[in-house]
C-alpha cells in the first residue's frame, strides 16, 4: 500500500462521511483521487476504510444490536418489530447478489467520471423528490416485509458509483412513507452486514498488505468521521429535510464535469 499518511488521513475522512451521507462514498473515493491526482492506493486500503465505517457504525448501534439479538430490552421499537433481524437479512441479499453478478462492472466501466455525475444527480434528485413530497408518517416500529425487500432492491443499485448506499436507501424508505429519522436510522443499521460482507470477502489483501501507519491513520480516521457522519444525520433530519444534499451532490457533479472537460 504505497499510500501517504497525508492521503490516508483524507481518505478516511471522504470514507467516513460520504458512507453514511447521502452523497455516495464510492463515487467519492473514485472522485477525489481523480482530482488531486493520488495514486491508487489499492484494494487492501480499500478494505480497511471500510473497517473504519464498520467499527463507527457497530459503535453508534450497539445498543440497537444488542435489543435486535435480544441481548437487552429497553428499546419499545424492536419490541414492537420482532421480526428485525429478518428483515434486515432479506434487504441484503439483492445487494450482495448485485455486488457478486456486477463485481468487475463496479470495478471498471461504471468508474466513469462522467457516469458518476449523472449518478449524483439523478439519484439526489430521488432523494429530494421523495422528501418533498413523501407522507413520512411511518416509524421505525411500523417497517414491513414489503418495506424490507424495496430497500433492499434499492441498495442493488449502489453498486454503481455515484448512487449512494446511505442516499438510495433513505430514498427507498421514504417513497414507502417513512419518517426522515427512521428511514435514516433502518438505512443505518443495513449498512452493517453489507459493509461486514464486504469486509470478509475482501479479508485476503487486507491480511498480506500488513498493518502500518497510513493503514492505522485511514482506519482510525473512516471510524471518527463515520461516528460524525451519523450522530449529525440523525439529528439534522428530526429538524431539517435532505434537500441540502442534493444540492451538495449537484455542485460535485457540476465539479466533475467541468473537469472532465476543461481541465
Amino acid at each position: 500500500m504505497d499510500t501517504s499518511i497525508t492521503q490516508a488521513l483524507l481518505l478516511g475522512v471522504v470514507q467516513g462521511l460520504s458512507e453514511f451521507l447521502p452523497i455516495s462514498s464510492s463515487g467519492h473515493l473514485v472522485i477525489f483521487p481523480w482530482l488531486f491526482g493520488f495514486s491508487d492506493p489499492g484494494l487492501s486500503f480499500d478494505v480497511a476504510l471500510h473497517a473504519g465505517t464498520l467499527i463507527a457504525v457497530l459503535g453508534y448501534f450497539w445498543r440497537d444490536w444488542c435489543n435486535i439479538f435480544h441481548l437487552r430490552d429497553d428499546m419499545p421499537e424492536y419490541r414492537a418489530l420482532p421480526k428485525a433481524l429478518l428483515f434486515l437479512v432479506i434487504a441484503t441479499i439483492p445487494g450482495a447478489i448485485a455486488g457478486a453478478l456486477l463485481e468487475k462492472e463496479a470495478e471498471t466501466v461504471f468508474r466513469n467520471p462522467l457516469l458518476i455525475a449523472a449518478t449524483l444527480f439523478i439519484f439526489g434528485a430521488l432523494l429530494l423528490i421523495t422528501d418533498l413530497f413523501g407522507r413520512k408518517t411511518r416509524t421505525l416500529e411500523t417497517v414491513t416485509l414489503r418495506d424490507a425487500l424495496a430497500i433492499g432492491c434499492a441498495q442493488a443499485l449502489a453498486i454503481v458509483p455515484g448512487v449512494s448506499r446511505s442516499g438510495i436507501t433513505i430514498t427507498a424508505a421514504l417513497a414507502r412513507g417513512i419518517d426522515r429519522a427512521s428511514a435514516a436510522r433502518f438505512s443505518f443499521l443495513l449498512s452493517t452486514p453489507i459493509i461486514f460482507a464486504a469486509l470478509l470477502a475482501n479479508m485476503s489483501p487486507l491480511l498480506s498488505a500488513g498493518v502500518t501507519l497510513p493503514f492505522a491513520v485511514g482506519v482510525l480516521s473512516s471510524a471518527v468521521s463515520g461516528y460524525l457522519a451519523i450522530f449529525s444525520l440523525i439529528r439534522f433530519v428530526e429538524r431539517a429535510s435532505y434537500q441540502v444534499f442534493f444540492w451538495y451532490r449537484v455542485a460535485i457533479a457540476l465539479l466533475i464535469v467541468f473537469f472532465f472537460f476543461f481541465v
